[in-house]
């Protein structure tokens, strides 16, 4: 088997460190990488300092063929990408004035403004670049070759750099590379901790072959199990890697959730579609956040009606006909609130099965007998009601995220049973 082809994706910007800015150009990148069988070998992100970024390159230089960098290109003091990389290559800034005339243009015909001697900078690279025109804004992307190492400077504007990995990077590197074929399979489970996962299926990740690599992937409640196979056989890859993918499905079937690489809003979502049902949720603590990742699917008008953000008593009262003896007998975290907080929006719109969550996120707002992250979760069809308790013991945001996983999970059970 020959050896694959490691790449190094380096992102430049101060911002980037104090973590004014989240880098997800690196992310694009890597994905972009490894759709197209080359190994990412490390992502770093270095400031605006001029020995960070020489340091980065010589260690890239060393370690891989194809060397990835975004950000410093732009007309300011701080943008020293282009003279560093001049210096590095050993070449001379000149103008390249197909760019030149690209940024006059956008200059004077698309934002009509006049341009000064710094915008003109923007055409200015080292002589011993390949110029990469950017159609999506004034800042070229640059291609250097030393030691038989492909180097490539994007801007790190998102839009653009992604523009310039499509059209211009990865014409160049899968011409020039041998492309090794990469197979991923993703299943999802919930109800079970990473840990007690791992020990499940210990004796599976033992005996995988050497090119079958397992990784856990673990999020609010769930974990994703991906295998991944690399080889130059696409066939023979293909029948191993799906030979493993069968006994892990197996293995984890208590707690298997989907056989695909999908969110479980999305597997909720497959499942109302298939039975052409529709569901509409009620929500107090979470405050609508089931309703943005119900919604976050593309689709989703197909089955997802409405929700109701029942965050006051009142609310719950007059919209969802919660009784205003169930909220005084028993408050408003409670199993008997959250069922006819169900029932309530399963009437007013008409729906096949709801959602209704009522807790307490913190960090205020508990009790000795209702501490924080006590919720109730109820999901309903027309024909049953099924509750749970949950003590969640995290901050605000964790608690919420947990509640809408364990509701969503709790749905897609109920549908899954009729």
């Amino acid at each position: 088997m020959s050896a694959q082809t490691t790449a190094t994706i380096i992102t430049i910007g101060d911002e980037l460190l104090i973590g004014q800015v989240i880098d997800t150009n690196s992310a694009y990148i890597a994905q972009q990488l490894n759709k197209h069988g080359f190994a990412v070998k490390q992502r770093v992100a270095v400031g605006d300092t001029w020995n960070d970024i020489w340091q980065a390159l010589e260690t890239a230089e060393k370690q891989s063929q194809i060397v990835i960098i975004t950000g410093g290109l732009g007309p300011t003091a701080d943008d020293i990408t282009k003279p560093l990389l001049c210096q590095y290559f050993g070449g001379t800034m000149v103008m390249h004035e197909p760019t030149l005339a690209h940024v006059t243009h956008i200059f004077e015909h698309i934002l009509k403004r006049p341009m000064i001697e710094r915008n003109r900078q923007q055409a200015m690279v080292p002589d011993v670049c390949k110029v990469l025109h950017n159609q999506r804004g004034t800042a070229p992307g640059m291609q250097f070759e030393k030691n038989g190492v492909y180097f490539f400077a994007l801007p790190g504007v998102p839009h653009e750099m992604k523009g310039l990995i499509d059209s211009k990077v990865l014409p160049v590197i899968t011409q020039t590379f041998p492309q090794q074929i990469i197979i991923h399979k993703t299943l999802l489970t919930a109800g079970i901790g990473e840990s007690f996962l791992a020990e499940l299926i210990n004796d599976f990740e033992a005996q995988l072959p050497s090119f079958i690599k397992l990784a856990y992937l673990p999020n609010y409640g769930m974990v994703r199990l991906r295998l991944t196979a690399n080889g130059t056989h696409e066939r023979s890859i293909k029948e191993a890697i799906e030979t493993q993918f069968a006994t892990l499905q197996q293995l984890v079937a208590p707690y298997l959730v989907v056989n695909e690489d999908l969110s479980l809003q999305a597997v909720v979502g497959n499942l109302l579609l298939k039975k052409g049902r529709t569901m509409a949720t009620a929500e107090s603590c979470t405050g609508g956040y089931i309703a943005h990742l119900i919604t976050a699917q593309s689709g989703a008008s197909r089955y997802y009606k409405g929700s109701v953000v029942s965050y006051d008593n009142e609310v719950k009262q007059e919209v969802l006909s919660v009784r205003s003896d169930t909220l005084a007998l028993h408050g408003a975290v409670s199993e008997p609130v959250v069922e006819e907080m169900a029932t309530g929006i399963l009437h007013l719109l008409n729906v096949d099965y709801a959602i209704a969550v009522s807790g307490i996120m913190g960090p205020d707002g508990g009790t000795p007998e209702k501490p924080v992250g006590t919720v109730w979760v109820a999901v309903a069809s027309k024909k049953q009601t099924l509750t749970q308790k949950f003590h969640f013991r995290f901050d605000r945001q964790r608690n919420i995220d947990l509640t809408a996983v364990n509701a969503l999970n709790m749905l897609r059970k109920l549908i899954i049973e009729g």
